[in-house]
């Protein structure tokens, strides 16, 4: 197994230096993509990872730095042949409709899950594969797509006022490779939003996904091999001009740095990987300075596991075990 960093920046703004955050894991060959932000297709294909491998894709939550490259994998790669193409179905697996109503011009009910907004990317695709199909040239992407809506067990109680109560992780998918389970987190007024845990005969590896701190994140991350977890650099946030009220709602809605060396030993995780870096613009933020933040994050907290940086396009080899100390 081995988990590839494609982007690992965050927030929804582009940036030249560092693609939206997405990841993948390679199981015995198959490829797993966890969200899918700016440039995750390209990403994909530049980590050398091949289209006919991939064998699922998973949405933390729906914004849009998580989605934006979503529908690109099957509108650009569905039908297509060799490596840049897949002709198999993919599984996707994203949080469920969050109960609420739109308020969105022209978008008249209630905000849709994945499996709706995944018909309705297809409806507003429709020309090319149309134009395609017509020629005998393509097929319809969604055909390839097998989606699925995760919604949380009913017993939790968890709502979109009640977003990421108490809880135990809950399995969304199981095959010969994997076993997928999810928890989740609370990340302001999203909901369902999720942390996904990915368990293997070769070791583990969980997804933080975006989210303040909770103590979900220590019950599906205990004694997993590699911890992938977003990180917060409150100072550096000052440079970069915003709004008090953004930067108000971006701390309560994320975890900072200093957190992580904590959150790594209470889980009992092998190994951190710091991801969805904000601010990811290395001219707020150095990798340098984030390097440092890490170590001390870890030293406070008697954290004896490794603490590594995500940057684009970073490989990490997981084996059980290996990572740890």
């Amino acid at each position: 197994m081995s988990l590839v960093l494609l982007g690992t920046n965050s927030g929804p703004p582009p940036l030249a230096n560092r693609y939206g955050i997405s990841s993948a894991l390679v199981i015995n060959g198959r490829t797993y993509v966890v969200d899918c932000g700016r440039g995750a297709a390209t990403q994909y294909l530049r980590a050398g990872l091949s289209m006919p491998s991939l064998a699922g894709i998973f949405l933390t939550h729906l914004h849009a730095d998580h989605i934006v490259d979503y529908y690109s994998f099957p509108m650009l790669s569905a039908g297509a042949s060799g490596a840049q193409g897949f002709r198999t179905q993919v599984s996707v697996y994203g949080p469920g409709p969050a109960g609420v109503p739109s308020t969105v011009a022209g978008a008249p009910g209630p905000v849709p899950g994945t499996a709706q907004m995944t018909r309705l990317a297809g409806q507003a695709y429709a020309a090319a594969p149309t134009f395609f199909m017509t020629e005998h040239i393509g097929i319809d992407p969604a055909t390839l797509l097998d989606v699925h809506d995760v919604l949380p067990p009913a017993a939790t109680g968890a709502s979109a006022t009640n977003t990421a109560p108490a809880m135990r992780p809950f399995t969304v998918m199981e095959n010969d490779d994997v076993k997928v389970s999810a928890i989740l987190v609370p990340h302001g007024a999203v909901f369902p939003a999720y942390a996904y845990r990915f368990d293997t005969d070769h070791g583990s590896v969980v997804f933080s996904g975006d989210t303040a701190l909770t103590p979900n994140i220590i019950t599906l991350a205990r004694n997993a091999d590699v911890l992938v977890h977003e990180a917060l650099h409150p100072d550096g946030l000052a440079s970069l001009g915003l709004p008090q009220s953004l930067i108000d709602h971006i701390l309560l809605t994320h975890t900072d740095v200093s957190e992580l060396g904590r959150i790594a030993a209470e889980a009992g995780a092998g190994a951190l990987v710091a991801t969805h870096l904000s601010p990811g613009n290395p001219a707020a933020v150095s990798d340098a300075t984030w390097r440092r933040l890490l170590r001390d994050s870890a030293h406070r907290s008697g954290y004896g596991g490794r603490m590594l940086l995500g940057t684009d396009l970073m490989y990490v080899p997981v084996r059980r075990g290996a990572l740890r100390g």
